[in-house]
């Protein structure tokens, strides 16, 4: 479920530009990125650190490394008993179930408990075996997650079982930490998660903030830019990571309906109003492929996409206009 990202961040300077106060460091194993509009350093300080707090504060909810999280509890108790978690992870948890429903299983949060019998480093150099791939997907099942919200307890069926809220949880830090900067007077910014981008108001100089996104098959090119206000953005992309037998491609991220690598796209980004939707269903519909997954977001009031496929044709959604934004 990992994402290559394929988005560059592009901000607009004027005479207020000081008003910008940008932060990078390295957060949850990956590049973190937070942008604030604010009057002077201590304030966009105050922001900065607020957004890190909360960054640590939810890693410690849903991270399924660290072992004394709440998720990691749920999944040393698989198929055992079911174990008591704070209600915004159960929350979490049926957000996630309910995009699985949407996406016909395509995104499914109980794929950790896959064996990692592909492996993307060069190391493999043979497909693996039709036994070893179904079984690998034996213990994958969103229906199998049972959530009790009443007593406030999760439980996995199946011994074996484990939840892993990579394809959600960056989209769902974006949001918090939006909300929670929002709430506490930041008029506008711009949070980066690894490629999950969440962006409130607007730069000082009155223009929108701006994503570019990159040709996968030219990643020194930005082949669109688009504004972004009160959105988000997410791209899953398998153009770096993936591997090659008999001249067809696989790519790193698993359809675990299958445990097949999904094939037919390299990219695909996805604007949404959060960035947890948008986070979720850019792996669900690159898992899905261009058709079908093209077919359900055109059915998604506010969600668009822009796919681009394994000989680098580029498709949208309905409701995009590529020409718009393209560059020449």
């Amino acid at each position: 479920m990992n994402k290559q990202l394929v988005v560059l961040l592009i901000i607009g300077f004027s005479a207020n530009a000081q008003l910008i106060h940008k932060r990078k460091v390295s957060l949850l194993g990956s590049p973190f990125e937070i942008t604030v509009v604010a009057k002077d350093t201590i304030q966009a300080n105050q922001y900065e650190d607020q957004a890190i707090a909360e960054v640590k504060r939810i890693e410690n909810l849903i991270s399924d490394w660290i072992p004394t999280t709440p998720v990691s509890q749920i999944n040393q108790a698989a198929g055992k008993k079911a174990v008591t978690v704070p209600l915004e992870l159960i929350e979490l948890i049926e957000r996630s179930i309910k995009i699985s429903k949407l996406t016909d299983g395509a995104f499914d949060i109980s794929y950790a408990s896959m064996d990692r019998i592909w492996k993307f480093d060069g190391s493999m150099k043979e497909m693996p075996s039709p036994e070893a791939i179904q079984q690998s997907v034996a213990k994958v099942g969103y229906q199998k997650i049972i959530i009790d919200k009443e007593n406030l307890t999760v439980m996995l069926k199946d011994e074996g079982m484990k939840l892993g809220l990579g394809g959600i949880g960056q989209g769902y830090i974006a949001d918090k930490i939006k909300a929670l900067l929002q709430s506490n007077g930041c008029v506008a910014g711009l949070v980066n998660v690894s490629g999950d981008i969440s962006t409130w108001g607007k730069q000082p100089n009155g223009e929108q903030w701006k994503v570019g996104i990159k040709n996968p098959m030219n990643k020194n090119k930005i082949f669109a830019t688009f504004p972004l206000e009160d959105t988000a953005v997410e791209t899953s992309g398998s153009y770096e990571k993936y591997v090659t037998f008999n001249g067809k491609r696989y790519s790193h991220i698993i359809d675990t309906r299958t445990g097949y690598p999904a094939t037919g796209l390299i990219s695909v980004s996805v604007f949404a109003k959060t960035t947890e939707l948008a986070d979720a269903l850019a792996t669900g519909v690159f898992v899905m492929g261009k058709d079908a997954g093209m077919n359900l977001v055109n059915q998604l009031p506010g969600i668009s996409c822009i796919m681009v496929d394994e000989e680098g044709k580029v498709s949208t959604s309905k409701n995009i206009d590529l020409k718009k934004y393209q560059h020449e």
